[in-house]
């Protein structure tokens, strides 16, 4: 009795080891199918949403543009002598912009986001910073000092322009 128990499990024996080498096999098979598909889903995605993330940078540097003061003073002509109307009015502009750009945060990184508020946030800071100077009566006055006051100092979008730009060059 002993050796028909031996010989039976010489004979499965074998097959077991071949069994379990071919499912060893056939999991490793499956799991790097899976890890290819998955890798070309990612290519595919990585191709469909490029243009869309460089569209939102692209939306971004134009508000940025548009909101820097000396291309912000052009556009936007003082309509009365008040300079805390205009101060207002600039004001309103850039937030109207920001708004209107909200939703590009999606496709853009967080430290660039957080740049081009602080840009938005620094423009701002500095036409209020020059509407409390005393000296400063009308609107015409408050629109020369900010773009004498560019002269002196970069504007904040100028810093996050550059940002936006190398950010885009390592996106490319």
């Amino acid at each position: 009795m002993n050796t028909t128990v031996l010989d039976i499990l010489l004979t499965i024996l074998p097959s077991l080891i071949v069994g379990l080498v071919a499912i060893y096999f056939f999991n490793q098979h499956f799991r790097n199918e899976d890890r290819r598909r998955k890798y070309q889903i990612y290519k595919e995605n990585q191709n469909q949403s490029l243009p869309v993330k460089l569209q939102a940078y692209e939306r971004m540097v134009l508000f940025l543009e548009r909101i820097s003061p000396n291309q912000l003073l052009t556009r936007i002509a003082p309509v009365d002598q008040n300079k805390k109307g205009y101060e207002m009015m600039l004001i309103g502009t850039i937030e109207q912009e920001f708004e209107h750009n909200l939703s590009q945060q999606i496709y853009i990184t967080a430290d660039c986001w957080d740049i081009i508020k602080a840009a938005k946030n620094g423009t701002i800071a500095t036409i209020r910073k020059n509407t409390m100077n005393e000296e400063i009566e009308t609107s015409d006055q408050l629109r020369e000092k900010l773009l004498t006051s560019l002269l002196q100092k970069d504007a904040p979008s100028d810093a996050a322009i550059a940002f936006v730009k190398k950010e885009v060059s390592e996106l490319i």
